[in-house]
């Protein structure tokens, strides 16, 4: 490194540095008033609410790594484009190459922080937070309501086409982990129903791997007539070879901007095996989030001719630059999800698209540079 290196990038990284803690600064507010309430009702205090926040906002970080590189880049070369110091280090026989190969390299960091971030750490945030959020709210109705209310979910269905198997459940508490007014009921190969199981109760067992029912029934069926041929009662009943996991049935029904990593890909599983289109979203959100890992690329890709050229003008017109890139790619984002959910492109396309489309952006940029 030489001195304008360590020059550039001491500019450079105290800029990226406040963007970074203001944005981090504005997320915390705004999780504060978007959740400080209902865990107040939940009985956090002090310790139990840092805690929350401090778990929530590893899963922005993602979010506000592009745009605080954009903003910092964009601010800190537009005044040294204005101070001309980038135009005495051309005249001196240095290309943009060399120039700004520290730029690049910070880029390439960045890339590598992201997909730990996303492979990593914002899964177990997300997953974290959520399960912190569910305690407080299963502990304040707890207070009030009966233990198969609390965290009640109404109404999950689940289908289940590689074992041949349609659950449903009139009620599904979370808090006590069971379900109440349960209905399996077992296909055969061309979908009709063999056996029902009927119960009060039924829940994963999760040291024995299998379902337990509880106070019940098993209806038995001739599939060609669909009529009973045998109901048997029972107070308990294992079913070893039933491996459904109820978290995977309750996350169903989620946005997939709430879920983790790891939850989209049980559900892109999950709605591929089923053939189901509203799996769309998920593996949108899935590849999307793989995609984002080459977003600090991008941005130094689009910044860096951004910043160079054009009048000497405050630095702070940067800025307002980055907030128009920025609402592009949203509006290309919203674009390609709303074809992948028409189903004329692919997810992993509809996900690429954006980058694709901002990367196509930046080369012009670079091309009117040279």
């Amino acid at each position: 490194m030489n001195t304008f290196d360590r020059h550039l990038l001491r500019e450079w990284l105290q800029i990226l540095g406040l963007v970074l803690l203001a944005t981090c600064g504005l997320l915390l507010v705004q999780v504060m008033y978007d959740d400080f309430r209902a865990l107040r009702e939940g009985g956090a205090r002090g310790l139990e609410l840092w805690t929350y926040f401090f778990v929530t906002m590893p899963s922005f970080l993602t979010v506000v790594l592009p745009l605080a590189l954009l903003v910092s880049l964009m601010f800190t070369l537009g005044k040294l484009h204005r101070a001309n110091e980038l135009t005495a280090m051309r005249a001196a026989g240095v290309g943009f190459g060399r120039l700004l190969a520290p730029v690049w390299l910070i880029g390439v960091l960045a890339c590598a922080l992201s997909w730990w971030l996303n492979a990593t750490v914002v899964p177990w945030s997300v997953e974290e937070s959520r399960s912190l959020k569910d305690g407080l709210e299963f502990r304040r109705q707890a207070r009030t309501l009966p233990p198969d209310r609390v965290g009640a979910v109404n109404s999950v269905g689940f289908d289940n086409p590689g074992a041949r198997r349609m659950w449903f459940f009139n009620r599904y508490s979370k808090g006590s982990q069971r379900g109440y007014g349960v209905s399996v009921s077992e296909l055969d190969v061309r979908r009709r129903e063999s056996v029902r199981l009927v119960a009060a109760q039924a829940w994963y067992d999760v040291t024995r791997r299998g379902w337990m029912f509880k106070d019940g029934r098993e209806l038995v069926f001739d599939v060609e007539t669909g009529e009973i041929t045998a109901s048997v009662p029972f107070a308990e009943k294992f079913m070893e070879k039933y491996r459904e996991d109820p978290q995977l049935m309750l996350l169903i029904d989620r946005r997939p901007i709430d879920l983790s990593l790891r939850e989209l890909a049980r559900l892109i599983d999950y709605f591929e095996t089923e053939r189901n289109p509203k799996g769309v979203p998920y593996a949108v959100r899935y590849f999307g989030l793989i995609a984002d890992t080459l977003g600090p690329l991008i941005v130094i890709a689009i910044a860096i001719p951004f910043a160079v050229t054009g009048v000497r003008v405050n630095p702070a017109v940067g800025v307002s630059k980055s907030i128009g890139l920025f609402f592009l790619y949203y509006v290309l984002a919203n674009i390609a999800a709303s074809l992948a959910t028409k189903q004329i492109i692919d997810p992993a396309w509809a996900a690429w698209l954006p980058n694709i489309g901002m990367a196509a952006l930046a080369a012009w940029f670079f091309a009117r540079l040279r």
